[in-house]
């Protein structure tokens, strides 16, 4: 008999060579800037992000960024071919990173983009990326995120597309290193409900 358990249905299994295909509703990068960075912080500001598939988050982000250099690993005919783990991007070349890693990858992309941001990084995540010992000694312990902003309510993700229809059980939270910050505890905040704010008809076309 399958199991239905609600722990089980909000965990997600990918194979260790899948390009991890789940785009990010457009509405939830706009929550980003609108309620955790600041428009303003991001208004003549440059952006990359590395793991753009077909333009989701691009899009948004360039609503608001004075440029975003878009790049993925994979072939989704938007962007640069790039694998951001082996790319040589130069140390600070860009003020912001902005990204839906791969999960399995998603420490390696943080370690990365430390390296490439010269303002913030900013990380959207399922909620249970806090956990594991080896994320906590390889960067929460001496490098936590400035702000760790949950998602109050769900953000569907459907693999190999959006889908405004879509549910999930699954969470989702931003993970946010902003570097004009001294190092300390985290600032724990909510994404209030924002999705039928910063929907747009086009989102899903």
């Amino acid at each position: 008999m399958q199991n239905t358990t609600h722990a089980v249905m909000a965990q997600r299994y990918e194979p260790a060579d899948s390009p991890d295909d789940f785009p990010t509703p457009p509405w939830a990068t706009r929550a980003l800037i609108e309620h955790v960075v600041g428009t303003k912080n991001v208004r003549s500001s440059t952006c990359l992000e590395p793991a753009c598939g077909r333009g989701y988050m691009s899009r948004p982000l360039a609503e608001y960024f004075s440029s975003v250099d878009s790049a993925d690993a994979h072939s989704y005919g938007f962007g640069h071919i790039r694998d951001f783990l082996t790319f040589p991007y130069e140390a600070l070349s860009h003020d912001w990173v902005i990204t839906n890693p791969p999960f399995r990858l998603a420490e390696e992309f943080v370690s990365r983009a430390m390296t490439v941001a010269r303002s913030g990084i900013a990380i959207l995540a399922r909620t249970v990326f806090l956990e594991s010992v080896g994320r906590y000694e390889t960067i929460f312990k001496s490098n936590p995120p400035t702000v760790f902003a949950q998602f109050s309510e769900r953000v569907p993700m459907v693999k190999g597309r959006v889908d405004q229809k879509a549910s999930t059980a699954t969470g989702y939270a931003w993970f946010v290193w902003q570097k004009s910050e001294t190092v300390g505890s985290p600032r724990l905040t909510w994404v209030p409900p924002c999705r039928k704010l910063l929907e747009r008809p086009r989102d899903y076309l």
